[in-house]
């Protein structure tokens, strides 16, 4: 380019410069002669008028992407009929606002190219928006960030290096906005711990996916689950809720938006019933879109933490120790009399479950199940989604139960989860590879083996 540089620079020789009025009605042509000679002109403003007119020739427009007056560069960086040659140059300009002037233009041509650009010229534009993407300035990248946030066709490969940016201003974006971005990107960005605030933009997505969900909510990122929970359309599963709900008494920002949170389950809201603050509670309260099941099991709550004054499940425990005083009877000893009396009930199950009474819940499990308690343990301790639906069934809990059990009692993660059948609430494994399951971790303990 250098040596076509020097015969536009022996064009550009000789003649003095018209009236630069003349630039005022750009609609009037210029001849080659005028644009010349107004190339040359000792004033900058001058060549900054010439420099953002259309109509320029190539030649004109790669002499003035090297004026030493930037106001000119920058004309011609978001001159639309600046070639992509001059493009490439001016992404190296030692001005940043010249460079930004060009993410903002360049970004216009974004869309539809890709890496594997076989058009020389298409190809020069693709590798001025990679520079641009790994501009030092972090203005320019921001500049880029924000014009192809929005932009469905924008090369892949331009916005996970934005994505990826060291800086929250130029990922933030595209994070939060771009449609190039799919699951597995968003799971890949989750999991190399991005810039603080990353996790964030991500949770403010429209339409946060189950899976990306589920990656928020295992990470220790406090401010990014309070964005997500505080978004109506972020696809939560009831499962990684309940393990939110386990942490929520612990982080008073997610309480809010979990009060206000659409389509809460009658569990979910009577859960939040006895730990929220008290205007959340009357927020929860008041919810007009809870059916009167659901109202009434959440009045139920308010009405025994003014009671007991705010102890959690107050009615559970005094049925524990009715008749015998608080703490007498340990957990195995109540759920021996509540199956004798014919009230070791699922539903008794589970609300010992939400309450966070994880031994009452092991205890009841040996008992339904007919195994011993070492074998539910190990089943817990190892984290087995296979053993917990198998000890489910065995128990005569249906499986939507059975993956509660999963991750509240044995902590399994939502990937890991087992769900039941598509379209029904069967379980997902054979009886006989239930009787495996149970009959393996019997040999763990050296218990009896199940006998079907």
């Amino acid at each position: 380019m250098s040596r076509f540089l020097g015969k536009v620079l022996g064009v550009l020789r000789g003649k003095s410069a018209p009236d630069p009025s003349r630039l005022v009605d750009e609609d009037r042509p210029l001849t080659y002669e005028q644009t010349r000679d107004l190339a040359r002109h000792s004033d900058p403003e001058v060549r900054r008028q010439l420099a953002g007119r259309p109509d320029l020739r190539p030649e004109i427009l790669y002499f003035l992407a090297d004026d030493p007056a930037p106001q000119v560069r920058r004309q011609i960086a978001a001159n639309v009929a600046t070639p992509a040659q001059a493009d490439f140059h001016l992404a190296a300009d030692a001005d940043p606002s010249v460079r930004g002037d060009l993410a903002q233009k360049i970004a216009r041509l974004a869309p539809g190219l890709s890496a594997d650009e076989q058009d020389r010229l298409r190809r020069m534009t693709y590798e001025t928006l990679q520079l641009l993407a790994r501009d030092q300035i972090t203005r320019v990248r921001q500049i880029l960030a924000e014009a192809l946030k929005d932009v469905a066709d924008a090369p892949p490969g331009v916005i996970m290096q934005l994505a990826h940016d060291s800086e929250l201003a130029v990922a933030s974006p595209v994070l939060e906005y771009s449609p190039v971005l799919s699951d597995d990107d968003l799971l890949e960005i989750i999991h190399k711990c991005p810039v603080a605030g990353a996790l964030s933009a991500i949770s403010r997505r429209r339409n946060v996916g189950a899976e990306v969900a589920d990656g928020i909510a295992r990470t220790e990122d406090i401010d990014a689950i309070a964005v997500l929970l505080a978004n109506p359309s972020a696809q939560i599963r009831e499962e990684t809720l309940d393990l939110l709900l386990d942490r929520a008494p612990d982080n008073d920002s997610w309480q809010a938006p979990l009060v206000r949170r659409p389509y809460l389950s009658a569990r979910a809201a009577t859960r939040l019933a006895r730990f929220v603050a008290d205007n959340l509670l009357q927020v929860l309260d008041r919810r007009p879109d809870f059916d009167a099941e659901t109202k009434a099991a959440v009045a139920a709550v308010v009405r025994r933490r003014v009671e007991e004054s705010g102890s959690d499940m107050a009615e559970f425990r005094r049925g524990r120790s009715e008749a015998e005083g608080d703490g007498a009877e340990t957990a195995m000893e109540y759920a021996k009399r509540m199956f004798a009396e014919g009230r070791l009930t699922e539903p008794l199950m589970l609300e010992a479950l939400a309450a966070g009474d994880l031994e009452f819940v092991t205890c009841a499990l040996a008992i339904r199940a007919e195994v011993s308690i070492e074998r539910v343990r190990k089943i817990i301790a190892t984290q087995s989604a296979k053993g917990m639906v198998a000890l489910s069934w065995k128990a005569g809990v249906d499986m939507p139960s059975a993956v509660l059990l999963q991750t509240k009692l044995a902590k399994v993660v939502p990937p890991d989860l087992l769900r039941p059948r598509p379209g029904s609430r069967g379980f997902p494994m054979t009886v006989e590879e239930m009787l495996w399951q149970l009959d393996f971790f019997a040999s763990m303990v050296g218990d009896v083996k199940t006998n079907g």
